[in-house]
C-alpha cells in the first residue's frame, strides 16, 4: 500500500526541459524552498519505512502533467475554446467558398441584354437576336444605359413582324442566327440549385400540352404559384367554379407542390390582383421566376401583374417602363430578362419558352402561327349540325359512322364506331375550317384541298414542303352516361374536341343504342411529333354547369388539395 500510494503521489510530476530536479537526499525533492522528505507508512508495519526516488516504480504520467508548471484546467478551456473558434473560422470559409460556387449559376452576369428578349446585345451580326447599332451601343454604354436598350429584332416583333430565333420551331430547321430549344432549357437549369418562388403558367385553350409535367426537372423542389391564363377566352355562359374545380382535379393528379390554383386573364386583369397578393406573401425575400411553355403569354402575364403592382409598388411603377417584349412567335424570349418588381428584396424574372417540340407551333411555318392563336372568345363548332328536320342532310341516319373530319389541314378524325347522334364540338382558333368527307374519299380530298381549303399550311408552295398527317392514333373511349360528355380529344398547341356519346339536339329518334354500346372509337391523325390528349370533359358554357359533378373529397384530401382563385 506504501509503494502504491507513493507512486501515485510521484507519477504525474513532469518538469521543462529548461527545469532541473535537485536531489539532496534519498528522500527530499528540491521542489518547493524548504526541503522536504517524503515517507509513508506501510500498512504491515508500525515503523516508517522511507523509500529511494530511484527504486521507485512510477505509473504512466499524462504528456501535459499535472504539476506546478504543468497546464491547469483553465489553460486547457481557453485552448480548447481557441480551437472551437479556429474551427468556426474554418467552417465559415468553407461555406462562403460554396456560395460563390452557386452564385456562378445565377443568370444575374454582367452581360447586358435587351430588355424586351433577354439576348445579349451584340454589334456584329445584323440578322442575329440582340443586334444593336455600334454607335446606339456605345453612346448607350458611356451613359451606362445598357439596359435601356431594345435590340432590332424586338423592334420588328413589337411592329407585327413574325421573325422566329428558335430553331426547329415555325418551320426553320435553324441556322447561325438561331438559337436551339435545348440551349434555351439550359439557361433555366439553374432553377433547381436556387431557393426561388416558382410562377408556373398554362393556357386554358392548351391545357394538356402546356402543362410541362416535367416541371419539376426545372424548378427542383421550390414552391410552385399554378396561373391559368386566357380564361376570357372560354365560352360565353362558363361557370367559372367548375372550371376551377376541373383545373385542380387535373393538377393534383399530377403531384406537384402547387400552393394554389389561380384562373387569370391578361387581357382583361381578372385574377391578378389574386395572383400578386400570393406572390407578396410567399416570396418571403426569394427571387420569383414566371416559368411556362413557349407561347403560353408569360409577358403579357407579366405586364398585366407589373400594372396591378403598381398601384401599391413604386418599384414595380417604374419597371413598367421596360416590360418584355409581346409576340406570338415561340420564342420570343432568348433569355432572363431580370425585373426590379418589388422594393422588399428579391427580383422577377421572365424566363424563356420551354419549347415542346408536340406542340403544333414546332411544325407550323412561322407566318401561319397567328392562325393557332385565338383572338376572341371560343365557340363550339358542332358536328353533325342540327336542323329542323334533324340532322344535316349529308350525314343520314347512321350519323358520323363512317365519314372523316379535317381541322383545316393539320387534324383527321375518322369516326369508325359511335352512336347514330354521337356530336363532336370543336373548340379551338376560329380561322381553322373544318370539312367533313366520306372515309373513303379522305387521302384524295386532302392532297386536292390541302393549302387551299385545309389550312395551314397556306398556299401550294407550303403545301408542298408539308410532310402530312403522318401519325395515326387508334382511340377507344368508354362512357357510362350517354346523357353527358365521354371525354375530350386534346390535340397540343390547337384545342379539344368535346366527344357527346348522345346529343338530344340533333332530333334523332330515340334508340336503344347507347344501352347496348359503351365505347366509341375514332382514328385520330395529326402531324408526326403532335401529342393526342384524351382527358375528362372541361365544364365549359352553359351546359358545362348543368352536366358537371364535383367529387366527394375526404378529410385528408380537403387538406392537401390546393386552394384555385379566380
Amino acid at each position: 500500500m506504501a509503494l502504491k500510494t507513493l507512486s501515485t503521489f510521484l507519477s504525474p510530476i513532469s518538469f521543462p526541459k529548461h527545469c532541473t530536479l535537485s536531489i539532496s537526499n534519498p528522500i527530499s525533492l528540491n521542489i518547493y524552498r524548504k526541503p522536504t522528505p517524503v515517507s509513508c507508512k506501510s500498512t504491515h508495519s508500525d515503523s516508517p519505512t522511507q523509500f529511494p526516488l530511484s527504486d521507485t516504480k512510477l505509473l504512466p504520467s499524462d504528456p501535459e502533467g499535472t504539476g506546478a508548471a504543468a497546464p491547469t484546467r483553465g489553460d486547457r478551456f481557453l485552448e480548447r475554446q481557441q480551437a472551437d473558434e479556429a474551427a468556426k473560422v474554418i467552417i465559415k470559409e468553407i461555406k462562403k467558398s460554396k456560395k460563390k460556387t452557386k452564385k456562378v449559376l445565377k443568370v444575374k452576369t454582367a452581360t447586358a441584354c435587351c430588355y424586351g428578349c433577354g439576348a445579349p446585345l451584340q454589334t456584329s451580326e445584323l440578322d442575329a437576336p440582340g443586334y444593336v447599332d455600334k454607335d446606339t451601343y456605345d453612346l448607350k454604354k458611356k451613359h451606362h444605359q445598357l439596359r435601356t436598350i431594345l435590340c432590332g429584332r424586338c423592334k420588328l416583333l413589337s411592329h407585327g413582324h413574325m421573325i422566329t430565333a428558335v430553331g426547329g420551331n415555325g418551320g426553320y430547321s435553324g441556322g447561325k442566327q438561331f438559337v436551339s430549344a435545348d440551349e434555351l432549357r439550359e439557361k433555366l437549369s439553374h432553377l433547381r440549385h436556387e431557393k426561388a418562388l416558382i410562377v408556373k403558367l398554362v393556357d386554358i385553350v392548351d391545357f394538356n400540352g402546356s402543362f410541362l409535367s416535367r416541371v419539376r426537372d426545372l424548378a427542383g423542389a421550390n414552391p410552385i404559384i399554378l396561373v391559368v391564363t386566357k380564361v376570357d377566352l372560354l365560352p360565353k355562359g362558363t361557370d367559372f367554379n367548375c372550371v376551377g374545380d376541373w383545373v385542380v382535379e387535373a393538377t393534383t393528379k399530377k403531384k406537384l407542390n402547387v400552393l394554389s390554383v389561380h384562373l387569370t386573364s391578361s387581357k382583361s386583369l381578372v385574377g391578378i390582383v389574386g395572383v400578386a397578393s400570393e406572390i407578396q406573401k410567399e416570396k418571403k425575400g426569394r427571387d420569383v421566376y414566371i416559368l411556362g411553355s413557349a407561347n403560353v403569354g408569360k409577358s403579357a402575364f407579366i405586364s398585366a401583374l407589373l400594372k396591378m403592382m403598381a398601384q401599391r409598388d413604386p418599384a414595380a411603377a417604374a419597371a413598367q417602363r421596360y416590360k418584355p417584349i409581346q409576340s406570338a412567335v415561340p420564342g420570343t424570349t432568348l433569355g432572363p430578362i431580370q425585373i426590379d418588381a418589388f422594393l422588399g428584396g428579391g427580383k422577377l424574372y421572365d424566363t424563356p419558352g420551354v419549347h415542346l417540340h408536340h406542340r403544333q407551333a414546332a411544325v407550323v411555318h412561322s407566318e401561319d402561327l397567328p392562325i393557332l392563336a385565338p383572338q376572341s372568345r371560343l365557340i363550339g363548332q358542332i358536328f353533325p349540325v342540327a336542323s329542323k328536320n334533324g340532322m344535316e342532310g349529308t350525314f343520314g341516319t347512321n350519323g358520323l359512322n363512317g365519314f372523316s373530319i379535317f381541322w383545316g389541314g393539320l387534324v383527321r378524325i375518322d369516326i369508325l364506331k359511335v352512336l347514330p347522334d354521337t356530336c363532336l364540338t370543336f373548340y379551338g382558333p376560329k380561322r381553322l375550317p373544318i370539312h367533313a368527307v366520306p372515309t373513303d374519299e379522305a387521302d384524295e380530298f386532302y392532297k386536292k384541298e390541302l393549302g387551299v381549303l385545309l389550312t395551314p399550311p397556306t398556299g401550294k408552295d407550303r403545301a408542298a414542303e408539308w410532310r402530312g398527317l403522318e401519325t395515326v392514333q387508334q382511340l377507344q373511349i368508354n362512357f357510362e352516361d350517354a346523357e353527358r360528355p365521354a371525354s375530350d380529344v386534346a390535340i397540343s398547341g390547337l384545342g379539344w374536341i368535346t366527344i357527346e356519346p348522345k346529343r338530344k339536339s340533333l332530333g334523332v329518334s330515340e334508340s336503344n343504342y347507347a344501352e347496348t354500346i359503351k365505347e366509341l372509337h375514332f382514328a385520330v391523325h395529326v402531324p408526326k411529333p403532335v401529342e393526342v390528349y384524351v382527358r375528362p370533359s372541361i365544364p365549359v358554357g352553359k351546359a358545362g354547369a348543368e352536366w358537371y359533378q364535383y367529387r366527394e373529397l375526404t378529410e385528408k384530401e380537403e387538406e392537401i388539395r390546393p386552394r384555385w382563385y379566380f
